[in-house]
């Protein structure tokens, strides 16, 4: 059997680079000795993730579109940096001489794949939003064998015959980790017979979340309600001021969770954006949610991700402009209701897709 050897690129975001890094590890638990390079941005998240996963990658310097009229210049050399590192890309791709290239979204993937199509290398598209981007419905007409989605209804973004639902894939270890855990409520100090509420806004942070909950302070801690607030590294320096100043024991503040399976286990209600990757993991533990979409995403992806659930009752969508007057009282009178907990956590697990990397990982294969 000839040696087996896959490119994949994308990144930007923890959402395009832990999809990314669970097809590798797919991809290599069925060919062992199989070769992967990755293709990244310079500057980007995933030139530092990815390494820490074992994988080689190279950087691009593709960069995003400058939005409105002040980008008219600038993208000048947006344009010219794209076409630099679809050169790049070509020439990366002629000398792997790839099986197949796979592109999970983020800068790097437009121009890798766009090269890859132009050189008649199978490749394939992992399209974790509801609402599909500009890139990867251009690269869907440029021969791209298949596209694997999340959602139903895609066929308005893509061509249907390409179309495969897979789920996105997410990090398998949040699994192992049973519901209400007494060693995942020993790590974080926090009491089995409270409540818990989880805020995530990402590595980064979410401003508007973070805001919400220093206005609702001191609410939270009448409610007797426990809370893990994770703000971000950008926001952690004032929220920390803030969570002190309330002298709140039942609040736990930290810039990023290190075990996000044990806060997942003892969380009883998730403060989230809608992220895909957030998502689906929320799918998968069948976890109820109040999703507040970021406004500063293309097309508005995230209203629409958490459009997908809260129209069918697996998931309560507060917007974010309405997110620091709402979302405490409403997740502390949600997390009361046991009733509606339920329901959420019912009709969520119902739009879990399992075993997506595996799932990926076959269709790549019998398409190459």
């Amino acid at each position: 059997m000839a040696e087996k050897r896959f490119i994949i690129s994308g990144g930007g975001t923890g959402g395009h680079i832990f999809p990314a890094i669970s097809i590798a590890n797919a991809l290599k638990k069925k060919f062992p000795d199989a070769k992967f390079l990755f293709v990244g941005a310079e500057g980007r998240m995933e030139m530092e993730r990815v390494p820490k996963a074992g994988y080689e990658i190279k950087g691009l310097p593709v960069r995003g579109m400058i939005r409105g009229w002040k980008g008219l210049y600038k993208n000048i050399s947006v344009f010219m940096d794209f076409f630099k590192s679809y050169g790049m890309a070509k020439s990366i791709i002629k000398e792997f001489n790839p099986t197949a290239v796979v592109g999970v979204g983020g800068y790097a993937s437009c121009p890798t794949l766009y090269a890859a199509c132009k050189l008649n290398v199978p490749t394939f598209i992992q399209e974790q939003n509801s609402y599909a981007g500009v890139a990867n419905k251009f690269l869907s007409k440029k021969g791209v064998k298949k596209i694997c989605v999340a959602y139903n209804g895609m066929e308005k973004f893509f061509p249907a015959d390409k179309i495969i639902i897979t789920g996105n894939p997410v990090r398998q270890d949040f699994l192992g980790v049973p519901f209400k855990s007494k060693e995942a409520f020993d790590f974080f100090g926090l009491d089995p017979e409270k409540k818990t509420v989880l805020v995530i806004g990402g590595s980064l942070g979410a401003r508007t979340v973070n805001n919400s909950i220093i206005a609702g302070l001191d609410k939270i801690k009448e409610s007797g309600v426990q809370f893990i607030w994770q703000t971000g590294k950008y926001y952690f320096e004032s929220a920390k001021q803030n969570a002190d100043k309330s002298q709140n024991p039942l609040l736990v503040c930290t810039d990023f969770v290190t075990r996000m399976d044990y806060a997942y286990s003892v969380a009883d209600l998730v403060i989230s954006r809608a992220g895909a990757s957030s998502i689906s993991e929320l799918c998968l533990l069948g976890k109820p949610s109040i999703l507040v979409p970021s406004p500063n995403v293309a097309e508005d992806h995230q209203t629409k991700n958490a459009l997908a659930l809260s129209t069918r009752d697996a998931a309560v969508m507060v917007r974010d402009a309405d997110a620091v007057n709402e979302l405490v009282d409403k997740a502390l009178a949600l997390v009361k209701n046991d009733e509606q907990l339920k329901s959420l956590s019912e009709n969520v697990f119902k739009l879990a897709e399992k075993d997506s990397a595996d799932r990926i990982a076959d269709i790549i294969i019998e398409n190459c």
